[in-house]
């Protein structure tokens, strides 16, 4: 609903967002999936709820942290900008105990690098050594594809 129809669930975002402190952490991960969902339709739905959603990034759950990094990289399809200042975290992310955190954070480099190459210039060349030397082939992978996308994008700007 909220990314299909994000007016008419506007009047239970603050609901939804508030699950992001339940005890359940199965709670807390559809609830970052859900403000995900709904930041990439209206990023004005999330706007006040960006610094609830960032604190996921410490949850105790695995799942939480990697609904996390797949929530932000949701928003930031359709506001990149959101995720300038904020891309440490997503670096930081990278070296997570959780192995889907781990492959999904890189990701948020590639959504970011091809709308906002400029904001992730300044990360190519940690990329590129990760993508080069993580112990997963996946976020390897995913690492190298972000350099890729972002490098495409420098040159069409």
């Amino acid at each position: 609903m909220g990314l299909k129809h994000p007016a008419e669930i506007e009047r239970y975002v603050d609901t939804i967002a508030g699950y992001l402190d339940d005890d359940n952490p199965k709670l807390r991960e559809r609830s970052a999936n859900a403000i995900g969902r709904i930041g990439r339709a209206d990023k004005n739905l999330v706007l006040s709820y960006m610094d609830r959603l960032m604190e996921m990034r410490f949850d105790e759950s695995e799942n939480v942290r990697h609904a996390f990094v797949w929530a932000c990289e949701n928003i930031a399809l359709n506001a990149p900008e959101l995720f300038c200042e904020k891309l440490e975290i997503f670096l930081d992310m990278i070296s997570d105990t959780s192995l889907k955190a781990r492959i999904e954070s890189p990701e948020i480099f590639r959504v970011v690098g091809k709308r906002k190459p400029e904001c992730v210039k300044p990360y190519l060349e940690k990329l590129e050594w990760i993508s080069q030397n993580d112990e997963n082939s996946t976020v390897r992978i995913h690492s190298a594809g972000a350099v890729r996308i972002t490098e495409n994008s420098l040159r069409k700007h």
